[in-house]
């Protein structure tokens, strides 16, 4: 799997891309529609989609979709693509019919599989590009597996001619073509006149009775038209996977890759087969990923960082110079540079830590803003909260932002001391310079530069102990 470059593309009125996603996926034995497992860290479909927009704009992409339609149209709607629906899910023939309206105003037609995830732009473009040149009416992307036992046979007029004679199923292969090795990908070229002509020729008369793609092979041959076979340079990236199995081995060639293209970039990842790396993340020059960690989403992770074992980062921007310690959950949230947190804390969405920030052991935050040089560093509850630069707060502190109703937020300006298990009913204001003596319930605005102390004085009964002892039996 070699990075995706861009690839130039016909002229708008030449090409279209169907894509099918409309069936079940039976053998997975889900009930999620099969194009929307994820390998890679995207649906199947998804990558689908972002090989095809490499080769032709998104809105000349139209993504066939029958089983669960809603839900796979919502998964990948912020595409740009277009939508067709099969209703009744009677085969690829029978897809391909359903979008006739649509599809027949291109000359040509590029049908592609939705479960094929590894299917390069630079295939798609080299399958349109030898359909173009060969002025052909159907062409079959073809390939050669280590073992093509149960798939259909491309059998080529001569062994050095381009053009099809038969596609074969497995259990009719005569035994002369048992060894042959090129099979049917499911990867079709269509010009769209021969294809509209005769698609309603297509019959039933197979063990699913549906109306098979394939089938046109056959009926364009017989009519004297031009069918051809390109060869994919590799048969991994047209296969495609049928079982949860095979979609682990999927996944694992895609996180593979990923953290390869992240050490070619000069990020170090210590044993990159056990990290889990989405395609969208960046890391600079010179950072550190330890084991087992997870980078999800659109992660942004700068230069000369250290994210520790088991931490999970997803959808956050992180900064130069971060130290994130073991364990760490980081998410929807904006890290600036010089911070360091955890080991075990809990960073949650809109989280705002300013440079050189200390979150430390089991500290959880949510829509908080710290500013330079605050530190929460054990046991600590921030939520909805406002705080200054050069703030301390003390281990098992909470703020108490909601009354049952609402949110309230909590403000604490620069330089405030909170001693431990302090606890901030919001709405609060803690003023600039303040201090917060230990154990206090704070439910008033302190003061700039006072004193807040909010708990009941220490009582001393001598001998109380001493006489408690006495009265067991």
């Amino acid at each position: 799997m070699s990075p995706r470059k861009q690839v130039s593309s016909a002229p708008a009125s030449e090409f279209a891309i169907a894509i099918m996603a409309a069936g079940k996926g039976t053998r997975l034995k889900s009930k999620r529609p099969k194009v929307l497992h994820e390998v890679g860290g995207r649906p199947l479909l998804a990558h689908v989609i972002a090989a095809a927009a490499k080769v032709v704009a998104p809105d000349k992409i139209f993504v066939i979709i029958g089983h669960e339609a809603e839900r796979v149209r919502e998964a990948v709607s912020g595409t740009g693509v277009q939508f067709i629906l099969q209703a009744e899910q009677k085969g690829t023939g029978h897809a391909i019919q359903c979008g006739r309206e649509s599809l027949s105003k291109y000359k040509n037609l590029l049908v592609l599989s939705g479960d094929v995830p590894l299917i390069r732009p630079e295939t798609i473009a080299h399958l349109r590009d030898f359909h173009l040149k060969q002025r052909a009416a159907m062409t079959i992307l073809t390939a050669e597996p280590p073992d093509p036992t149960g798939y259909g046979r491309v059998i080529r007029k001569s062994q050095r001619s381009a053009e099809v004679k038969a596609i074969i199923e497995q259990k009719a292969l005569p035994k002369k073509f048992l060894n042959a090795p090129e099979i049917n990908s499911g990867i079709y070229a269509f010009a769209s006149a021969p294809l509209f002509r005769r698609i309603d020729q297509l019959k039933t008369n197979n063990v699913h009775g549906e109306y098979y793609l394939t089938d046109m092979a056959a009926l364009l041959v017989k009519a004297n038209e031009k069918v051809m076979a390109v060869k994919a340079e590799s048969a991994e990236e047209v296969l495609g996977a049928n079982t949860i199995p095979e979609l682990a081995s999927l996944d694992t060639a895609f996180r593979i890759q990923k953290c390869r293209e992240l050490m070619l970039q000069g990020v170090t990842i210590f044993r990159p087969e056990t990290c889990v790396i989405d395609p969208d993340v960046t890391a600079g020059a010179d950072t550190i990923i330890e084991p087992f960690v997870q980078l999800l989403g659109n992660s942004q992770i700068g230069e000369d960082c250290r994210i520790r074992s088991f931490s999970v980062i997803s959808n956050s921007q992180i900064a130069n110079g971060v130290l994130v310690r073991n364990g760490c959950i980081i998410d929807g949230s904006r890290i600036a540079s010089g911070a360091l947190l955890g080991p075990y804390c809990h960073v949650r969405p809109e989280t705002d830590l300013a440079e050189g920030v200390h979150i430390g052991n089991f500290v959880e935050t949510k829509k908080a803003r710290l500013g330079r040089g605050s530190k929460a560093n054990h046991l600590t509850y921030l939520g909805d909260a406002e705080i200054g630069s050069g703030v301390n707060v003390g281990a098992g502190t909470i703020t108490c932002n909601y009354d049952g109703v609402s949110k309230h937020r909590t403000v604490i300006e620069d330089s405030v001391f909170v001693g431990s298990d302090s606890t901030l009913v919001a709405p609060v204001k803690l003023g600039r310079g303040s201090y917060v003596g230990a154990a206090s319930c704070i439910t008033d605005d302190v003061p700039a530069d006072a004193l807040a102390i909010g708990r009941g004085r220490q009582v001393i009964k001598e001998g109380w102990a001493r006489e408690k002892r006495k009265q067991k039996p």
